[in-house]
C-alpha cells in the first residue's frame, strides 16, 4: 500500500503540470523601436558554426521587420554592418533561435540580438564566445556504471546489483558514490571498487531514526555531503532532512516531520514540504529545494532554519530584472541545487524550465533556459558544478547538458522526447527520465537513470 502511495506522491511531483509567468511586455512609447534581449548562453560551438538567439520583449509600436543576430570577431559592439542573420520574422513568440554557420576556428566573436520596425533596430547585450578549434563539438560517450536495468533490490558487484527509481547522487572524496534509491526507500552505496551496498534504510517506506537498527525512508531524493563525511537526505516523503554519519547513525536534522512551510529550530519547529535537492556551500550552511513550497531554504551550520529564496506562490522572477520582483524572487518547483567555486548557488527550477543563479549577496538571475526556452535546458531535474565552474544538467526529457563556465551550453548526450536506454555517444544514446548528477574529481559524470532503474556514465568528449 505505502509503495502504491509513494509511486503516487512522486508521479504527482515529477509531472505535475504547471502554470508560470512567461516575459513581460514591455509597454511601447508612440514611434518606438523594438525591445530585445540577447540569449546569453551560446550552444553547441564548433569550429564553424554555433547557436544563439534572442527574446523581444516589446515590438514596439510597428509590426517587426526582420530580427536576428549580429556579430564580428574585430567590432566589439556589432551592429547590422557586421555579419548576420536574419531568421523568421516574429509573430506568436517572443523568443528565436539564430543558426551561426561560416565561422573561423579558434576565434573569439562578439555578438548580440537586434530587431527592427519602421522606427529603428534595438540591440540586446554583447555576449562573446570562441569556436573550438576542430569540427566537433563537445558530446559525452554514455555507458551503464551500475544496475541490471530490472526493478528490484540487489547488493554485489555493479553490473548485477538492482535498484528502484534511483533518484539523489553525490561523490565523496574517495570517490565512492551514494544514490538514493528511492522506491527501495534505501540509501545505496557504489565504492571505488564497483561494489554496492546499502548504508541505510530497510526497504520499508516509514520514519525511524536509528543507530543500531534499522532506519526508514520514505521516497528520499537529494543528497549532500559534508566536509565530515556525512551524508545528507532530503526525505521527500517524510517532509524532513535526514543526517547519515560515518557509522551508520541515522537522524533527523531538521524539519517536523509535517508538511508545511515554517521557519525557526531546525529540529522540531521548521516545517518542509516535499524537499528535494540539497547543497553545502564552504561555511557549512546547508541549502535545501523545498519544492512544494516553490522556496530556496537555507540551514545555518548554527541548527536554524530560514527563507532564501521564493515566496509559496509558483512564479518566475528575478531580482535583477524584474521590477515587480518580491524581496524573495519566485520559484516554480524547484529541484536540486549545487553550488560552485565562488559560492554562487544555482537552482534546477523544473517547473520553469530554467537554470537560476542566487550570488552569495542574494542576487537571482536565469542563467539559462526560462517559460519561454524549454527547448532549450527542457525540465532540469539534477544538476552538480565541477572544480572548474563548470555545470552539468538532468533534464527529465532526455538529455544531459553541460554550461560550462563560460557559458557555453552543449548537449552531451540524448535527445529530447526520445526514452529508452541505449548506451553510446551523442544522441545516439538514450535515458528514460534521468534526474540525479555528480561528478568526480576525474570529470567523469554520473547519472540516476530514473525509469531505466540504472546508473550511468558519462565521459566528456572534447572536440578540441
Amino acid at each position: 500500500m505505502k509503495k502504491t502511495l509513494l509511486a503516487a506522491i512522486i508521479f504527482l511531483s515529477f509531472f505535475v503540470l504547471i502554470t508560470v509567468s512567461g516575459c513581460k511586455k514591455t509597454p511601447a512609447t508612440p514611434n518606438s523601436a523594438p525591445s530585445v534581449l540577447t540569449q546569453d548562453v551560446m550552444l553547441d560551438v564548433t569550429s564553424t558554426s554555433a547557436q544563439s538567439g534572442g527574446t523581444i520583449t516589446s515590438v514596439g509600436t510597428s509590426t517587426i521587420s526582420a530580427n536576428g543576430v549580429v556579430y564580428s570577431s574585430t567590432n566589439k559592439v556589432p551592429t547590422l554592418a557586421d555579419e548576420k542573420t536574419t531568421d523568421p520574422v516574429i509573430t506568436t513568440s517572443y523568443t528565436y533561435t539564430s543558426n551561426i554557420n561560416g565561422l573561423t576556428p579558434s576565434t573569439t566573436y562578439y555578438l548580440r540580438a537586434y530587431a527592427t520596425n519602421q522606427f529603428g533596430t534595438s540591440y540586446g547585450a554583447v555576449v562573446t564566445f570562441t569556436t573550438a578549434a576542430t569540427l566537433s563539438s563537445v558530446s559525452g560517450t554514455v555507458t551503464t556504471f551500475a544496475g541490471t536495468g530490472a526493478n528490484g533490490y540487489a547488493d554485489g558487484a555493479k553490473e548485477s546489483a538492482e535498484f528502484s527509481n534511483p533518484t539523489g547522487m553525490v561523490v565523496d572524496a574517495q570517490g565512492n558514490i551514494y544514490v538514493s534509491d528511492s522506491f527501495n526507500n534505501r540509501i545505496r552505496k557504489i565504492a571505488t571498487d564497483g561494489t554496492v551496498s546499502t548504508l541505510a534504510g530497510n526497504g520499508i517506506a516509514g520514519y525511524v531514526d536509528s543507530k543500531d537498527g534499522e532506519p526508514e525512508f520514505y521516497a528520499p531524493q537529494g543528497l549532500a555531503i559534508d566536509a565530515s563525511g556525512n551524508i545528507f537526505v532530503a526525505d521527500f516523503g517524510n517532509n524532513v532532512i535526514r543526517k547519515i554519519t560515518p557509522s551508520g547513525t541515522v537522524s533527523t536534522y531538521a524539519g517536523n516531520g509535517v508538511a508545511g512551510f515554517v521557519d525557526g529550530a531546525a529540529l522540531n519547529v521548521a516545517a518542509f514540504n516535499g524537499p528535494s535537492g540539497l547543497a553545502f556551500d564552504t561555511k557549512g550552511n546547508l541549502f535545501v529545494a523545498d519544492q512544494n513550497n516553490n522556496m530556496i531554504r537555507k540551514i545555518s551550520a548554527a541548527g536554524g532554519v530560514s527563507l532564501f529564496a521564493g515566496v509559496l506562490t509558483a512564479g518566475y522572477l528575478n531580482l535583477t530584472v524584474d521590477s515587480a520582483a518580491s524581496a524573495w524572487g519566485a520559484f516554480n518547483k524547484p529541484t536540486a541545487l549545487a553550488v560552485d567555486p565562488s559560492g554562487n548557488l544555482y537552482v534546477a527550477d523544473k517547473g520553469n524550465s530554467a537554470i537560476r543563479q542566487i550570488t552569495p549577496a542574494g542576487v537571482i538571475t536565469t542563467i539559462a533556459g526560462g517559460p519561454k526556452q524549454q527547448a532549450l535546458i527542457g525540465y532540469p531535474a539534477g544538476i552538480c558544478v565541477d572544480a572548474s565552474g563548470n555545470s552539468f544538467i538532468t533534464d527529465e526529457a532526455g538529455r544531459i547538458i553541460e554550461l560550462t563556465s563560460a557559458k557555453t551550453l552543449y548537449i552531451l548526450a540524448g535527445a529530447t522526447n526520445v526514452a529508452g536506454f541505449a548506451d553510446g555517444s551523442g544522441t545516439a544514446a538514450q535515458f528514460n527520465g534521468p534526474k540525479g548528477v555528480c561528478v568526480d574529481a576525474g570529470g567523469n559524470i554520473y547519472v540516476a537513470d530514473f525509469n531505466n532503474n540504472r546508473i550511468r556514465k558519462v565521459v566528456v568528449v572534447d572536440g578540441n
